[in-house]
């Protein structure tokens, strides 16, 4: 397959746990990855990794509340692979407490990231996607959209934000050839859950293996398994689905 022939997938928060691995699953399937998070140290470690071969993965990294830097990944990809197939919004904040907890800095930070950056990238993508017969994108939604827990409220209404505007995208965008789809996980087992834990006074694995027994399948999800259906909903295998939210939560309610 030549380079040009090969397809390019955009991953934002790429460097945290889910990130790697939806990064490591585009690449197994032949992707390039164009990888965007704020955390270059990080971005340096997952290149590393994945260009011990070939050169697999590019790295921009950069601030999602900044309209720029979101509509410049996007670009960036297109001028460095010369296509657009995928583009997968990973990156998200977990932002905990009622309304009286949430501060104004609390709520704007948390729609920044988890909802704005999402339309900036998707509106640059699906221009660039419409020119070009087609692509997919994935935005990470989650259960607590869907379902709100208690003591989440920035958190829950952004994301249920985010999976209400995919289904928006969906269906506005399906005759163009684009198929958008939210996915929505409940916990996994990320560094991002780990020093949650640790910053209110828990003990991550202890902490951990208690969620484990409040799930039906036995425990919480480990990122390969978001990045599985992310991957799927982003193959030709997920043709027929465009503008739904897929749950992925091990069959574990909310609360």
């Amino acid at each position: 397959m030549s380079d040009t022939e090969k397809k390019t997938a955009v991953i934002t928060g790429a460097a945290g746990g889910i990130g790697q691995a939806i990064s490591r699953q585009f690449i197994a399937n032949g992707f390039r990855v164009i990888a965007g998070d704020a955390d270059q140290a990080g971005l340096d470690r997952l290149a590393a990794k994945l260009n011990r071969s070939e050169q697999t993965v590019w790295d921009k990294a950069g601030d999602l509340r900044n309209k720029a830097y979101c509509e410049e990944l996007i670009d960036y990809a297109v001028q460095t692979t010369g296509r657009l197939d995928v583009l997968v919004n990973n990156a998200g904040i977990i932002t905990r407490g009622n309304i009286l907890e949430t501060t104004d800095e609390d709520w704007e930070r948390t729609f920044d990231i988890n909802l704005t950056s999402i339309f900036y990238t998707c509106r640059k993508a699906i221009g660039h996607m419409k020119g070009y017969g087609g692509g997919a994108i994935v935005n990470i939604a989650s259960c607590w959209g869907l379902y709100p827990g208690p003591g989440h409220a920035a958190y829950c209404t952004s994301k249920a934000a985010v999976a209400s505007f995919s289904k928006c995208l969906g269906r506005d965008h399906a005759p163009d050839g684009i198929r958008v789809n939210a996915v929505c996980p409940n916990e996994v087992n990320t560094p991002m859950i780990r020093t949650g834990f640790v910053r209110r006074g828990f003990d991550p694995d202890t902490a951990i293996a208690e969620l484990n027994k409040s799930v039906p399948l036995g425990r919480i999800a480990e990122p390969e398994d978001i990045a599985d259906v992310v991957f799927f909903l982003c193959s030709d295998a997920a043709r027929y689905i465009a503008g739904t939210a897929v749950e992925v939560n091990g069959a574990k309610p909310v609360y």
